[in-house]
């Protein structure tokens, strides 16, 4: 995926590759293209209507007339309706296109495999999302038009002067947008200098934000006096810069008012030397001042515009490195049934498993590993930090695929399976528990969309929920706030257990489930997990090895592979076992 541009640094340059797959977005509008086609016209109308004004204040002059004042409000009130209908018309568009755009990304992400996400950042993602298509936004309904709307302007512009006269035309277009390109290139460099102090300024009150945090290592290393001389130095480089800043600024206001007004002395001179051969009039002359400052005016904002749209393809391309990403082989419909054929029993088979992650093809992180879960049995995985435990319960749930071997689920290829229908009946308990925002209800409701009251009362109550849920005034509907805040992390551990008894799912994964929790709390967790494990495969990554000893299987593993299986009571029979070596060292640290 490209990196963003601030990121960077640099703006983004246009290439005719990246124009062109820019202009995939294009497909998003197509449903409302003749309603743009039309915001066009209106856009067309806008400009010759403003012209037409210009043109009527030169008659004004020329005529004092009233015929000629109601003709020239005649025109603005066409050009307030025009303008009305075009800002309407592609608003209405923009908008509807960009939620469909807002759509697709949406569920292109959530569609994409969980390798995706292990080398993105989630605030890079999430900016797809937001700052580029409101980047977008900006784009279509006001920027592009604008762009167009310039254009249009510049040529009626220049055609109305040739009009008023060839000579004065001539004079101007070889001054004006020469002075407002230069002008608009220096102002450039001065956005860039202003950038600079901007990031200085920020540094500083990074400096500032820092030792307000971190105040009482300050005082305790009694080192005030390091971070004054820090902040003092910061500071005293923004003034260098700021100063260095307003000489190029005062060059620069200097340069354009030279320039622009020289410019309007000669073609005023020019102009009088006209008028007294008579071969202009007066309203010619003002006319052709008003022109000359619309086409500087243009030039000036074309080039912001056209900066504003690069910057627009840029956020275009880095929204279809999302769109063109391959997804998972799932669908957005909710599965209500499971077809027969694909029911899971809860029979397991891992048969000669090896996997690396595709960052890194060199480090297997599994190697070989084969063993047999019947249904209804508990099967617990333990070993030191990095031995694989949780890249085997996540090639269980297809989070990736084996790359050697295969897993068999009741006798068939996990990979034959439906990915929703596999994913469906397993459910996942992790040690860091995610709630969403909203209640309680809708928290546990998560399991299985659409479950009764009653189910979901019935599946607290199985996760030693129900009781502390009851002691909130709202009970149910307790909002958790974000990311479940607003509860302990054993309350958060037990709402994440009814939400996995209301899916009741047929294979169930235990993630270090309690390892995170204090006493109370972990026999609370322990008593609804053994309630939940009833009767279903499950697969319990520990820590602490005192809550798996009833386990029918344990499988110790080290670097990818398993070192020892078996019961409780068998594995602490082997000599100089690992798991016999864990299981004293846990004793000794209690």
């Amino acid at each position: 995926m490209a990196e963003e541009d601030e990121k960077q640094g640099k703006r983004f340059r246009v290439s005719k590759a990246s124009f062109k797959r820019a202009l995939r977005v294009t497909r998003f509008f197509a449903p409302y293209k003749w309603t743009y086609f039309i915001g066009l016209i209106f856009l067309a109308l806008t400009s010759l209507t403003m012209l037409g004004f210009f043109w009527m204040l030169g008659r004004i002059v020329d005529t004092a007339s009233f015929r000629s004042v109601l003709l020239t409000f005649g025109i603005l009130l066409l050009q307030a309706v025009f303008s009305y209908c075009r800002v309407v018309l592609f608003v209405n568009v923009t908008e509807k296109s960009l939620a469909s755009l807002r759509q697709a990304t949406y569920q292109r992400l959530i569609c994409l495999p969980i390798d995706f996400f292990s080398k993105r950042r989630i605030g890079e993602l999430t900016s797809r999302i937001s700052s580029d298509v409101a980047m977008l936004q900006d784009t279509f309904t006001t920027t592009l038009a604008e762009f167009l709307r310039q254009f249009l302007t510049i040529f009626g512009a220049v055609a109305i002067l040739a009009i008023i006269s060839i000579k004065l035309m001539l004079i101007m277009l070889s001054i004006v947008p020469v002075v407002a390109l230069i002008a608009v290139a220096f102002g450039r460099f001065i956005r860039r200098f202003s950038r600079k102090t901007q990031d200085m300024v920020a540094s500083s009150n990074t400096i500032v934000e820092e030792t307000m945090q971190g105040i009482a290592t300050v005082k305790a290393f009694a080192n005030e006096h390091y971070e004054a001389g820090r902040h003092r130095t910061s500071t005293l480089e923004i003034v260098k810069q700021a100063v260095k800043g307003g000489k190029y600024r005062g060059a620069f206001i200097s340069f354009v008012i030279l320039c622009l007004f020289g410019a309007i002395v000669i073609v005023l001179w020019q102009g009088a030397i006209l008028m007294k051969d008579h071969a202009v009039s007066q309203g010619d002359m003002l006319r052709f001042l008003m022109f000359s400052v619309v086409i500087g005016a243009s030039f000036a904002g074309i080039a912001d515009l056209w900066a504003s749209i690069q910057k627009a393809i840029g956020a275009t391309e880095r929204l279809m490195d999302i769109l063109d990403e391959p997804v998972e082989d799932i669908s957005l419909n909710e599965i209500n049934t499971v077809a027969p054929e694909f029911k899971i029993k809860g029979d397991v088979e891992f048969k000669d498993v090896a996997f690396h992650y595709p960052s890194r093809k060199e480090l297997n992180v599994i190697s070989g590993v084969s063993f047999t879960a019947k249904r209804g049995e508990t099967i617990a995985i333990v070993g030191p930090s990095g031995a694989g435990k949780s890249t085997l319960v996540a090639l269980l749930l297809r989070f990736y695929d084996c790359r050697e071997g295969k897993i068999l689920i009741d006798g068939r290829n996990i990979q034959e399976y439906p990915l929703q229908t596999l994913r469906s009946q397993m459910a996942l308990v992790p040690q860091d528990v995610l709630l969403f925002g909203g209640t309680i209800r809708e928290n546990i409701e998560y399991g299985k969309h659409g479950a009764t009251d009653e189910e979901i009362v019935d599946a607290a109550k199985k996760a030693n929920a129900h009781e502390f849920i009851m002691n909130f005034p709202e009970k149910y509907n307790t909002v958790v706030g974000e990311r479940g805040v607003a509860l302990s992390g054993g309350q958060r551990q037990r709402i994440a257990l009814a939400r996995a008894v209301l899916r009741n799912p047929s294979v169930l994964i235990l993630d270090e489930a309690t390892s995170s929790l204090d006493s109370e709390s972990e026999r609370l967790v322990q008593e609804a997990l053994d309630k939940l494990m009833q009767g279903r495969t499950s697969f319990v990554i520990a820590h602490r090895l005192s809550t798996i000893r009833k386990a029918d299987k344990i499988l110790v593993l080290e670097k990818g592979v398993i070192k020892e299986s078996g019961s409780h009571e068998q594995l602490m029979l082997i000599p100089d076992g690992l798991y016999r070596s864990l299981s004293k060292l846990q004793f000794e640290l209690n």
